[in-house]
């Protein structure tokens, strides 16, 4: 198969499975999104969804958030690792927001990347599923993903993306994103199949037999 055909297939039994794709990690607006994000990174969206009840509870929006001090968003976001460096983040972003952009969330690649802890990942995730602009967020597990459906050869989540959105049609990024999550958690996991044992691997690569080495940076 090329990488065209590989593509249609893996969107065609992704569509399939996952033919509805809700968000993850629960949040209520932008801004519950954009912290729910920032706290996933090393860290379970079921661990997270655990978390952040607790902390809206305490402050749900910018100008509320920074007036908590970073020792108490700590106390509270801790079970979610890097505690120290994402209740800095989140203390120091609410200040941002509340100062610089009235309190709301910035609907553009650049303001939000500038943003203490938000990468180009969570930035991707935030103007997909908050504001419905197309993007392509490529973390890891993504990338480890388009390795072994071969819709890459890149070394990085960079090149990945660029694979990726060449590839698939852009009024399909902001679902697709979801989808292959959901399946490489499911069916795709990162210490099994290594193009053996799911449905898509064995679409894309049907006479393979032996595991698939992945190339790391």
């Amino acid at each position: 198969m090329t990488k065209s055909e590989r593509a249609i297939a893996v969107k065609r039994i992704l569509d399939k499975t996952y033919p509805k794709t809700p968000v993850p990690l629960k949040h209520k607006d932008n801004f519950s999104l954009l912290i729910a994000v920032l706290l996933s990174a090393q860290c379970t969206d079921e661990r997270v969804n655990k978390i952040t009840p607790k902390l809206f509870a305490v402050a749900s929006d910018p100008e509320s958030m920074s007036k908590v001090s970073v020792n108490k968003i700590y106390k509270i976001i801790k079970p979610c690792g890097l505690g120290p460096q994402k209740s800095k983040a989140i203390y120091e972003l609410s200040n941002i927001l509340v100062k610089d952009f009235n309190g709301k969330v910035p609907n553009n690649f650049k303001e939000l990347e500038a943003l203490p802890r938000v990468g180009h990942k969570t930035a991707s995730v935030v103007m997909s599923q908050g504001f419905g602009i197309p993007a392509f967020a490529v973390d890891t597990h993504i990338h480890r993903l388009a390795q072994r459906w071969g819709l890459t050869n890149g070394l990085n989540v960079t090149r990945t993306e660029k694979d990726l959105k060449k590839i698939f049609p852009e009024d399909s990024w902001n679902k697709l994103h979801l989808q292959i999550i959901f399946w490489g958690r499911e069916f795709c996991t990162a210490r099994s199949c290594y193009r053996l044992e799911c449905k898509i691997c064995r679409t894309c690569y049907p006479d393979r037999k032996k595991p698939f080495i992945h190339k790391k940076p």
